[in-house]
C-alpha cells in the first residue's frame, strides 16, 4: 500500500484542523494511501514532519493549516532527493499560495479535489538557505512589519507591512540598492518586492502576470520619490498596474543578488529573514501539487 502523511495544525482557522482531519484522513485512505497523521504543536514541527516524509520516501504528503504551516512544509520538502506528491488544505485567513493554485478555500472542497488526481508542477522560491512561496520584500516599510502583531498579520497577510509601515514611518527612508542579474539595477529605492505568484496578501493584483510555474521572479523596485507620489502607487497596486508606473522598475528574472550599503533585513513571506546581501532564485516546477482541474 502507498504511504502518506497528513500534517495538521490544530490551531489554524479557529481550530478547524480538528474538525476536518478525520475527513482528510478518510479520503486519503480511500485513495489507497496508508496515512499517518502528524499534529503540530509549535514552530518548526511542520518542517520536521515534511522532512521525515521525504526521508521515508512517502508517496503523498498533505499539509492542513494556514500560510505558515504550508510554508514550513515546503521548507521541509524543497531540494530533498525525494519529494512526495503534495496536497494543501487551507485553513488560514489569507491562504495566498492556495489561492494562486486555485485551490478552494473551503476545506472540504480542497480535500475532495485530491480524488481528481490532477497534478500541477509548481515553482518554489529560494532565498539564501530558506524557501518561500509568495514574496520577499526589502525596505524600511518591510522591516516595520517585524513589530506588527501576529494577529494582524494573519488577517492582512504579507502585505500587512505596507499598511503598518506607512503608519510607523514619519518620513520616507530610501536606501541604496544594487540588484545583480540578467538585468542589473542600482539606485535609491524605497522598497523592493520579489513576487513568486500573483496572490500576495490576499490580493491578486501585485503581480497579475505571475504564474505558479513560469520559472520567473517578478521584481518591483519602487524608486525614491516624494511621499505623496508614493501614496499614489497604492491604487496602482489594487488595479494591477504597479509595473506600469514611471517610479517603478520592473523586471522578470530567474535569479538575482541584492545588496546595499545599509543594513537591510529581508521580509520573507511576512516574516523576518536574512540581512542583505541576499541571493534569490526560482526553483522552476519544483513540486508536484494536487490542484483542481480547469473548468
Amino acid at each position: 500500500m502507498k504511504q502518506a502523511m497528513l500534517i495538521v495544525n490544530p490551531s489554524s482557522g479557529k481550530e478547524l484542523g480538528k474538525k476536518y482531519s478525520d475527513h482528510a484522513h478518510k479520503t486519503m485512505m480511500e485513495m489507497g494511501y496508508d496515512t499517518e497523521i502528524r499534529v503540530t504543536q509549535g514552530e518548526g514541527d511542520a518542517r520536521a514532519f515534511a522532512r521525515e516524509a521525504c526521508e521515508k520516501k512517502f508517496d503523498f504528503l498533505v499539509a492542513m493549516g494556514g500560510d505558515g504551516t504550508i510554508n514550513e512544509a515546503i521548507n521541509g520538502m524543497a531540494e530533498q532527493e525525494h519529494r512526495p506528491l503534495f496536497g494543501i488544505i487551507p485553513l488560514g485567513t489569507v491562504n495566498d499560495f492556495a489561492r494562486a493554485l486555485n485551490i478552494p478555500m473551503k476545506p472540504e472542497e480542497a480535500i475532495n479535489i485530491f480524488k481528481e488526481n490532477h497534478v500541477q508542477k509548481t515553482d518554489v522560491g529560494k532565498i539564501n538557505d530558506r524557501y518561500f512561496v509568495n514574496i520577499v520584500a526589502v525596505g524600511a516599510l518591510a522591516e516595520a512589519s517585524f513589530s506588527t502583531p501576529d494577529e494582524q498579520k494573519s488577517k492582512l497577510g504579507p502585505l500587512a507591512y505596507i499598511i503598518e509601515g506607512m503608519k510607523k514611518m514619519k518620513e520616507k527612508q530610501p536606501f541604496n540598492l544594487k540588484v545583480l542579474s540578467d538585468h542589473d539595477w542600482e539606485g535609491e529605492a524605497l522598497l523592493m518586492l520579489v513576487a513568486l505568484t500573483n496572490s500576495v496578501g490576499g490580493m491578486e493584483t501585485i503581480a497579475p502576470n505571475a504564474k505558479v510555474n513560469d520559472g520567473q521572479l517578478h521584481v518591483f523596485i519602487i524608486k525614491d520619490m516624494a511621499m505623496p507620489k508614493f501614496l499614489l502607487l497604492l491604487p496602482k497596486i489594487l488595479l494591477g498596474e504597479l509595473a506600469e508606473s514611471e517610479h517603478v522598475h520592473y523586471l522578470k528574472v530567474n535569479n538575482l543578488q541584492a545588496e546595499s550599503e545599509y543594513e537591510m533585513i529581508a521580509n520573507v513571506d511576512g516574516d523576518e529573514g536574512d540581512k542583505l546581501p541576499i541571493t534569490i532564485e526560482n526553483l522552476k516546477q519544483h513540486l508536484d501539487i494536487l490542484v483542481p482541474r480547469e473548468g
